[in-house]
């Protein structure tokens, strides 16, 4: 029986918890937070969704981290006391604590401000870099992708563009390899309208808790089931990329973890501002 636990009880882990919920695609979702009873009610409105949504994912809470050993995948999302995303040293040291208890799950970090944390956890608590991912980039993607079929009267189902670097002011779109339908998305859009869409990227970020919640539930599923599909989402590169540091890049999943991470197709430009921005 597989589950997924997702720690912390705040707005983002809930809407992690009912994103995953809604789709049906694990079979328990476990909210686990210190305040168990602020747990315990998310869980219960969730639940009361249900008829409406037409789901039926078990749903339980906990206020002790054990309970997350041996989960499919781990979340780690915000904490429910300060409201506040699991980060800095508090966060390393939950993680700490985590890797003790369960060895092999892999952590998916749902937040926006955890792309120091997801580091750190790879430089100095050696957890695996095929374990460890962020999801952050991918809500920031699809805002993207959005606002792309938007300008030019569209779908974003067609568009299919993707985000590298550190956002927000380091993220690069890969706008060369870009397309809608299969078509270069230079042929629908002029220059001028393109660059105006990469230079709103920054009031994009941080996306909400609900968009959070919806790309995180798209990684756990890859994690859990496998997938084809290529995902854009914070992680720790082999070969030195970023000096150990977190960086947005496609990533391609098998169940358990990382399979590949993919290196887009750039412009001498764009990867001058790559460059750059993993210097910074």
């Amino acid at each position: 029986m597989a589950f997924v636990a997702v720690l912390g009880g705040g707005a983002l882990g809930g809407a992690v918890a009912h994103a995953l919920a809604r789709r049906e695609r694990v079979t328990e979702v476990r909210l686990i937070d210190p305040l168990g009873d602020v747990a315990r009610g998310k869980t219960l409105d969730i639940l009361q969704s249900s008829p409406i949504d037409g789901f039926g994912t078990r749903l339980t809470a906990s206020d002790a981290l054990e309970a997350a050993a041996g989960a499919a995948a781990v979340v780690l999302a915000d904490d429910a006391a300060s409201g506040s995303e699991h980060s800095g040293e508090a966060g390393l040291a939950l993680v700490r604590r985590l890797a003790a208890i369960e060895a092999t799950s892999p952590i998916v970090f749902a937040g926006a401000a955890q792309r120091e944390l997801i580091g750190r956890a790879v430089t100095e608590l050696r957890l695996s870099r095929t374990r460890v991912v962020g999801s952050a980039p991918y809500a920031l993607e699809s805002a993207l992708r959005t606002l792309t079929a938007i300008a030019m009267d569209g779908t974003g189902t067609e568009v299919s563009l993707r985000i590298v670097g550190v956002p927000p002011r380091g993220a690069v779109v890969a706008w060369h390899e870009s397309s809608v339908g299969g078509q270069p998305l230079s042929a629908y859009l002029p220059a001028h309208v393109i660059s105006g869409l990469a230079a709103r990227i920054p009031g994009l970020w941080p996306p909400g808790p609900y968009a959070l919640g919806a790309a995180c539930s798209r990684l756990v599923e890859a994690l859990v089931h496998g997938s084809r599909r290529t995902f854009t989402c914070f992680v720790v590169a082999d070969g030195g990329l970023a000096r150990g540091a977190a960086v947005a890049l496609p990533v391609k999943f098998e169940r358990g973890g990382v399979r590949e991470v993919v290196i887009p197709t750039l412009t001498p430009q764009e990867q001058t501002m790559l460059d750059n921005a993993l210097q910074g």
